[in-house]
């Protein structure tokens, strides 16, 4: 009763997202670039085309990475030390 009764506290009382992180990573890389290229780029004009590009980037090589990973602990690793 006393737990609803107090504020939400963010870093005590995380979110229930757990079926849904992966979805995080687009606005995670979104924010990380638009930082970097805030400080990065020296004509603005091309600041949000070069914010997409890098976070379409950033989210295309964590798949990569994600079924690369897959694979190899799938594949290839039973290969390598079979049981």
């Amino acid at each position: 009763m006393l737990q609803t009764l107090l504020a939400y506290r963010p870093f005590l009382d995380p979110l229930p997202l757990d079926n849904a992180w992966y979805l995080l990573v687009v606005p995670l890389s979104l924010g990380v670039a638009m930082v970097y290229k805030a400080v990065r780029i020296t004509d603005m004009r091309s600041y949000p085309r070069q914010v997409l590009i890098m976070s379409a980037q950033t989210v295309a090589a964590m798949i990569a990475l994600g079924l690369g990973f897959f694979s190899f602990v799938e594949f290839v690793l039973p290969m390598i030390a079979p049981r």
